[in-house]
């Protein structure tokens, strides 16, 4: 099963993610986001974060959480790679993540991110498998 792919967007960016459970489903998405800034492949896990989010909805959870880690790129510079998720409920997530300040001399720039949207977002469970949809601001 793939992570994720890209979902074409007019005027912005998207992505589906999959995941055999809710937590593998919103990991994807984070590594599907960052593909979206960078080349993953040239990210290395020196540095860990710990983040946590809330959210009112398991959709508003998704958005959240990819939010703050857009924060986190735009305000620390911080890419990440590996993705750990501690705790996970409807409305609450915590996780670790591994990666590295961006370096624009090692790092490929792909697409500024400005925000996780509510715009077709959509988190559900097809047959065995978890889907998110989640369109970018860009």
């Amino acid at each position: 099963m793939k992570q994720f792919e890209i979902i074409d967007i007019s005027g912005d960016v998207g992505i589906r993610a999959f995941g055999k459970s809710i937590e593998e489903v919103f990991k994807n998405s984070a590594i599907g986001m960052y593909s979206l800034i960078t080349d993953l492949k040239g990210v290395k896990g020196q540095k860990t974060i710990n983040i946590s989010s809330e959210g009112n909805s398991l959709e508003g959870l998704l958005v959240s959480w990819l939010n703050e880690l857009i924060f986190h790129f735009d305000a620390y510079g911080f890419i990440g790679k590996d993705i750990v998720i501690l705790e996970m409920s409807d409305r609450r997530l915590k996780a670790n993540i591994k990666g590295e300040e961006f370096d624009t001399e090692r790092h490929e720039r792909k697409l500024l991110l400005k925000a996780a949207t509510y715009h077709r977002l959509k988190v559900e469970k097809v047959r065995d498998i978890w889907e998110a949809d989640i369109i970018f601001d860009i």
